[in-house]
């Protein structure tokens, strides 16, 4: 005999004839239908959805706010400390394309940071997509200009 696609069945047993559940005690699943008495778990429709927890912060929701987790739409930066900027010459424009080319920053993937590490001697008008605090304050009070870009 081949095998063709209208001769295929399954095997003996594999399939069971679905439980008729609440139609009398004869069936086997009368009453209650192997639900219990009352509560949640015995009303119609009564699966909850998956991860429920009786309303408490199911662990889906939970676990993520732990250590460990990584941001979703994380922002990156191309670092620079205040300190690397002392290298430059008074009043020059500072901006990813002149530190490129200077040789303080090598990877230009990602918009510039400049953080506030260090001191800084030199009045430069620095342009950066960001600013951490420390840094505005110690260019501002050097005589520089902060300006950010978007």
């Amino acid at each position: 005999m081949t095998l063709r696609l209208e001769s295929l069945k399954p095997n003996k047993g594999a399939r069971r004839r679905k439980l008729r559940k609440g139609r009398g005690i004869a069936a086997g699943q009368g009453a209650s239908c192997g639900f219990g008495m009352r509560g949640q778990k015995s009303r119609s429709g009564r699966p909850t959805r998956p991860g429920f927890e009786g309303g408490q912060m199911p662990l889906y929701r939970r676990v993520p706010k732990l250590k460990h987790f990584p941001i979703v739409n994380r922002k990156s930066f191309t670092i620079v400390n205040v300190s690397d900027l002392n290298k430059l010459k008074d009043g020059s424009k500072v901006n990813l394309d002149s530190l490129v080319k200077i040789g303080i920053v090598t990877s230009p993937k990602n918009p510039l940071k400049v953080l506030g590490n260090g001191d800084l001697k030199t009045k430069l008008n620095v342009q950066a997509a960001a600013f951490t605090d420390t840094a505005r304050s110690k260019i501002e009070s050097a005589g520089g200009t902060c300006e950010v870009l978007t």
